[in-house]
């Protein structure tokens, strides 16, 4: 994979076996990890969740989904202010709840991101002893025109960071909030 970060462990092992794009000429890739302090199964429901992308992702307003929710579904997102785009159409390609696995297609909208593909995956970890997550998004996406393969590559990284770091923050905000409330079922 090119423009990968240099990954070991875990994140290699995961990567190798559930973030295999194969780029075609004029097309970059890569794959970003990001450790979260809540567990996997409050992350999943925020990632898993393809009708309501805007819970954790800040750069988008709105989400309506066409049809029933199942593979194959289609979302209208429409994208905040200050983004190169106003809208993306995106069709869920796979979601499996056991594997903790999403892929969406971006198939329309008025972006330049063409033939844009990604694949997130969710993977219990621990962190300072505690329940925590990893998390791991790559993506395959056309160079467009004008633009360098390390420019497409840093936007989209770009992108995907400030996503990532959203749902950390809105995971690691439930969670404490999760351990703060008091438990009254013995």
């Amino acid at each position: 994979m090119n423009g990968i970060e240099v990954y070991g462990g875990l994140e290699a092992q995961y990567i190798g076996k559930h973030h295999r794009h194969e780029p075609r000429e004029n097309q970059c890739t890569s794959a970003l990890v990001k450790h979260i302090k809540a567990p996997v199964h409050l992350v999943w429901s925020l990632v898993r969740r393809f009708d309501q992308p805007q819970k954790y992702k800040p750069f988008i307003s709105r989400c309506v989904v066409r049809e029933d929710f199942g593979i194959g579904s289609v979302r209208e997102v429409n994208v905040k202010s200050g983004l190169p785009a106003t809208t993306s159409t995106e069709r869920l390609e796979f979601l499996d709840d056991d594997e903790h696995i999403l892929g969406i297609k971006i198939v329309g909208g008025d972006h330049r991101l063409m033939n844009y593909s990604s694949i997130m995956t969710v993977h219990p970890i621990f962190i300072d002893g505690r329940p925590g997550t990893m998390v791991i998004e790559s993506f395959v996406v056309d160079v467009p025109e004008g633009n360098t393969e390390d420019e497409t590559r840093y936007f989209v990284q770009a992108l995907i960071r400030c996503n990532l770091k959203s749902l950390a923050d809105v995971s690691e905000r439930m969670a404490m909030q999760d351990r703060t409330e008091p438990i009254t079922n013995y």
